[in-house]
């Protein structure tokens, strides 16, 4: 059943005045979601980079590789615990706030929701493994089991982008009699325009993390730490970050490409087609949506057809053809889609420059003072083009919280007063998380400097049950400073900590 059957069978729904539970849950969400997306960005990503750089340093018998591959797993348990916290308070408020939604559609969407909290366990157990394997486990094993984190951490990621994808784009259900029947809960996981979903965000987060990852290291070298241990720390993440920003592109286009048979509306707000043209579109960049008409901007003939439709001469539909009720916020669509387009474009053109100069002319931007101030901001650029592109897609998709069957206001409470107490008391919990995650990585930057080769942990080779062991203690000890590649220690020694 597509959007139109389903928004023909839903045409009998008169819509309300707005419900009072409708704002809070919708500022509620939007801190939620755009404050832990970043998060489960890393979570993508970062096991991925990480294993990528342990067996570097097996292969090479390189203890530089092995320390950051060492302390990168630490930064990324810091990162988990915290988005264990965001994502407990989300698993809790799809209902919360959205009781029409749930109420209604709980049947269809409880199989991708329990496999992504199944999939969050199973990354926390192997992320427990690794950071206590180090110096214990055979290194080839040990290497092993970043595999089921990179693992988990992307099918936990697929089925919520599933249940996004069905938001924009509803299957597996039928409705009769106003009621919800013939449930295929599977449908929802393996429809076309997940699949399509998942690989944006999924390049999205390598971006993000690699990006932000090099940006660490940028820094470092800006401040003058110009040793391997920051080039590799930069080149590795940024490798990954490359090759995301040069896949994005296309995995944008073809998840776009039928938006004006899915979500036409959409599709008029992101391009500012007011009317719908004769011929092709013209591309229109900046201007504002006044009274039904864009004014102030600037238009590239063709370009908005050839980029949405493939074409030259076929126009994308505009919003004369739409009720006002059911236009999304057309500016705010609008200029969300276009900072998306924007800064992907200038981190594309940035990693484009690198290479090109690094393989024609053999020039090594990374000695380059205004190429790292760049890359010292590239990873808040990615992350602010990611959240656009959420924003992007949520706001576009208004008035309907599923598009074509139920409008946000139906989906919505009738209570306020709660639902601001609680969005009070999120905006000091996710501030207290932010600010605790930035002393505590911050610290752990500042101890590796001053050569802590190994923080202490409960059940750590530093511990007091550890020094109890005496002797072998002291042997654990000494492998781990090795392995932190801040070490003297050769690599022989390396390779027999490992092993």
């Amino acid at each position: 059943m597509d959007a139109t059957q389903l928004l023909a069978q839903a045409s009998d729904v008169v819509a309300a005045a707005d419900p009072a539970g409708l704002m809070p849950a919708r500022q509620q969400m939007a801190l939620s979601l755009g404050w832990h997306i970043i998060l489960a960005c890393f979570g993508v990503a970062f096991p991925a980079i990480i294993f990528v750089m342990h067996l570097r340093g097996i292969r090479k018998n390189d203890p530089v590789a092995l320390g950051l591959a060492k302390r990168w797993g630490k930064v990324s348990a810091v990162l988990f615990a915290i988005g264990a916290v965001s994502g407990t308070v989300l698993s809790f408020e799809m209902g919360l706030l959205w009781p029409g939604l749930m109420g209604t559609f709980g049947d269809v969407l409880g199989l991708p929701f329990a496999f992504e909290g199944l999939a969050f366990f199973l990354e926390a157990i192997f992320l427990g493994i690794y950071l206590y394997g180090w110096g214990r486990m055979p290194q080839k094993l040990h290497l092993l089991m970043v595999l089921p984190m990179a693992i988990t951490g992307v099918v936990g990621t697929y089925c919520v982008l599933a249940v996004n994808a069905w938001m924009n784009a509803p299957t597996g259900f039928d409705i009769v009699g106003g009621e919800v029947v013939n449930v295929e809960p599977w449908a929802v996981l393996f429809n076309q325009h997940a699949f399509l979903a998942f690989a944006h965000m999924w390049l999205a987060a390598y971006m993000v993390a690699g990006f932000s990852i090099a940006a660490v290291y940028a820094v470092g070298m800006l401040k003058g730490r110009r040793d391997r241990h920051h080039r590799l720390g930069f080149m590795v993440p940024f490798a990954f970050a490359t090759v995301a920003a040069l896949a994005q592109p296309f995995a944008g286009h073809f998840l776009g490409h039928d938006l004006a048979e899915r979500q036409p509306a959409k599709l008029a707000a992101f391009e500012f087609a007011d009317e719908t043209a004769d011929g092709a579109t013209p591309l229109t960049i900046g201007g504002i949506y006044v009274d039904g008409e864009v004014k102030w901007a600037i238009e590239i003939p063709y370009l908005s057809s050839v980029a949405s439709l493939n074409s030259f001469t076929e126009p994308v539909p505009g919003l004369d053809q739409f009720p006002e009720e059911d236009e999304p916020p057309v500016n705010f669509a609008h200029y969300s889609f276009q900072t998306m387009v924007g800064i992907g474009l200038l981190l594309l053109a940035t990693v484009l420059l690198y290479w090109s100069l690094r393989w024609r002319r053999k020039q090594d931007l990374l000695d380059n003072k205004w190429f790292l101030r760049l890359m010292a901001v590239s990873g808040i650029l990615a992350v602010v083009a990611m959240e656009a592109g959420w924003i992007a897609t949520e706001v576009g998709r208004q008035p309907w919280i599923v598009y074509g069957v139920m409008r946000t206001t139906e989906a919505a409470g009738d209570h306020s007063g709660e639902l601001w107490a609680i969005y009070g008391g999120s905006v000091v919990l996710y501030g207290g998380m932010t600010l605790g995650a930035i002393v505590v990585l911050r610290s752990m930057a500042r101890r590796w400097r001053k050569g802590a080769n190994d923080l202490p942990s409960p059940y750590g080779p530093q511990s007091p049950l550890a020094a109890a062991d005496g002797p072998a203690a002291v042997r654990d000890c000494a492998d781990e400073r090795d392995l932190s590649g801040t070490g003297t220690g050769t690599g022989t020694d390396d390779t027999e900590a490992g092993r």
